[in-house]
């Protein structure tokens, strides 16, 4: 599905990705671990060609250093920052139709989906977004990504600052996400939903990933733990 090799990425004179190495699996939930500032939010927007990659991302096959944002998107790439951005002054429903990037309808994805997944956002869906909560609008930036219908997600510090119960619902969507085939690259700083939801997981230190392993694994890596995160 997806192979990074030896990807770098500098913000002005800074080297900040020092050759990214990983791949994900079709259907497969990676989260990538870190403490803040190790290059994790860069390899997404590396990915997305939002930030000028050096090396090499492979997709499906194809290469795709090189590709716009606007086209990695159409060839079924998606992205959820961490900012929770929505368009505030449209409304639920109208935000969710955006993502459909002008289909009539969306593939594994329907309205009825979202809604069903998410009874919050159908009672809200005449709202506009900017009056949601945070939680609310951190589940309408997902949802609105999965309505354009990408074979790949990746979903920047979801949970930052929610409730648990929301929490809940936030792993439970990333795992109705995978059933569907489409595979997962969940940033996230803290340990909690990646070791529950998780297939592997990958911590980043100094620009580079320095561990891979299962949760289970890591689990019993009290020293990587230690060393590589902040619990």
């Amino acid at each position: 599905m997806l192979e990074v090799k030896d990807l770098n990425a500098y913000y002005d004179r800074s080297h900040i990705l020092q050759g990214v190495n990983f791949s994900i699996k079709k259907g497969e939930i990676v989260s990538l671990l870190g403490r803040n500032g190790v290059g994790r939010s860069t390899t997404c927007k590396a990915i997305m060609g939002l930030v000028p990659p050096k090396g090499s991302i492979i997709y499906n096959g194809h290469e795709i250093v090189g590709l716009s944002s606007h086209k990695i998107a159409h060839i079924g790439i998606g992205y959820v920052p961490e900012d929770r951005w929505v368009f505030p002054t449209l409304t639920v429903l109208q935000n969710l139709q955006l993502g459909m990037k002008g289909k009539k309808q969306s593939g594994r994805w329907s309205l009825d989906d979202i809604y069903q997944l998410f009874p919050i956002l159908f009672d809200r869906s005449n709202l506009q977004a900017g009056l949601l909560s945070g939680g609310e609008q951190q589940m309408l930036t997902m949802c609105r990504t999965l309505m354009g219908d990408p074979d790949f997600i990746m979903i920047d510090e979801p949970t930052e600052g929610l409730a648990p119960k929301i929490v809940e619902l936030i792993g439970e969507l990333i795992q109705e996400i995978a059933k569907r085939n489409i595979s997962v690259l969940l940033v996230e700083q803290k340990l909690t939903i990646s070791m529950k939801i998780s297939d592997r997981v990958f911590i980043m230190g100094h620009g580079k990933i320095v561990y891979e392993g299962t949760p289970s694994q890591l689990k019993n890596s009290a020293e990587v733990i230690k060393e590589w995160l902040e619990v």
